[in-house]
């Protein structure tokens, strides 16, 4: 029995072994058999996706150059539709923006410098009128110290001069803002416009020209112009206008309420009978102020005669040559 046992166990052993191994072969068997059912069957004539071929490739690219060249017909057919939808929808808007624009210009009209003032909405007029009494353009307000004065700039056809810029420097602003050159030539288109077409209420009558033509002011006339903005109620213009053979200045004051520009004044100044006044700061410098009298006296006195010269001087030297210069002046 001690013999025999290990015997039977070894042959045991290697029967097992033989069956894993058939088995093994078996499943070998099987799944090349199944790959080979699988496998897509092969055409001696037929030609490989992506190289032409005589039967097979010409046809299968023709089908797909028919079908792309239809895409594209649908695609620029949907696109023209929808540039076509575009336009009418350009069209709609320019015919609502033309429309806002004429209500704009009604508007500008029934409360600016030009046009019939019944045109205005009661409420916008209402809000833009009460804008221009708060501000200081018709009488002046209440300040608590000189800190609180909003100072006006000046301005040309040409220059702005700015004052925050103080006095150290050039006051000129070079270049221009375009910005601030549009606002200020628009500001003077309307001060033309008041002037050339006046209101009734205006203190200002129609003139003739030399040849009993309507005398009609352009932007050559202009002399001269000051703003000011209130950050809380508006910008206020002064514009000066002047033809070169009259004796008399164009005055129209306009305000912007944070909206159209709208005319608050026009005038007329008579210069004939007005006098000018200057201020001149003086600190030492008695050879210039002695040349500054020189031109004073040729222009101011030999040829307008209505200038009044104050001289404000600080210090004490040279203040007894400055009386003498002022005394022999005015002997």
């Amino acid at each position: 029995m001690l013999i025999r046992m290990p015997r039977r166990g070894l042959i045991l052993h290697t029967r097992t072994h033989w069956l894993l191994l058939g088995l093994a072969l078996l499943c070998s068997l099987v799944l090349f058999m199944y790959l080979l059912e699988c496998a897509p069957q092969t055409d001696g004539n037929a030609s490989l996706p992506g190289v032409v071929g005589e039967n097979y490739g010409k046809e299968y690219y023709q089908a797909l150059l028919q079908e792309q060249e239809e895409h594209y017909q649908t695609r620029a057919t949907s696109l023209k539709r929808q540039i076509a939808q575009l336009k009418q929808e350009l069209q709609e808007m320019s015919e609502k923006m033309r429309s806002l624009q004429e209500r704009k210009n009604i508007g500008a009209n029934g409360i600016g410098y030009q046009g019939n003032k019944e045109q205005a909405p009661s409420d916008l007029l209402e809000f833009l009128h009460s804008q221009i009494d708060k501000a200081e353009v018709s009488i002046g307000a209440k300040l608590p110290s000189e800190y609180g004065v909003i100072p006006f700039e000046s301005f040309t056809l040409m220059k702005v001069f700015q004052l925050e810029m103080g006095l150290t420097r050039h006051p000129e602003e070079k270049p221009v803002r375009k910005d601030k050159r549009d606002e200020l030539v628009e500001v003077i288109e309307a001060g033309l416009e008041v002037i050339n077409n006046p209101d009734e209420d205006d203190e200002q009558e129609d003139e003739e020209g030399p040849l009993g033509e309507k005398l009609i002011f352009n932007e050559n006339d202009f002399i001269e112009g000051y703003y000011r903005m209130e950050r809380d109620k508006g910008t206020q213009y002064e514009l000066f206008f002047k033809k070169a053979d009259l004796m008399e200045y164009r005055h129209v004051t306009l305000f912007r309420p944070f909206g159209p520009l709208m005319k608050v004044k026009s005038e007329m100044i008579d210069i004939t009978r007005s006098i000018i006044n200057i201020i001149v700061p003086l600190a030492e410098r008695t050879e210039a102020f002695v040349q500054f009298m020189q031109n004073f006296r040729d222009v101011c006195i030999h040829q307008d005669k209505k200038i009044h010269l104050t001289v404000v001087y600080f210090g004490k030297e040279g203040l007894s040559k400055v009386k003498s210069i002022l005394e022999s002046v005015t002997r």
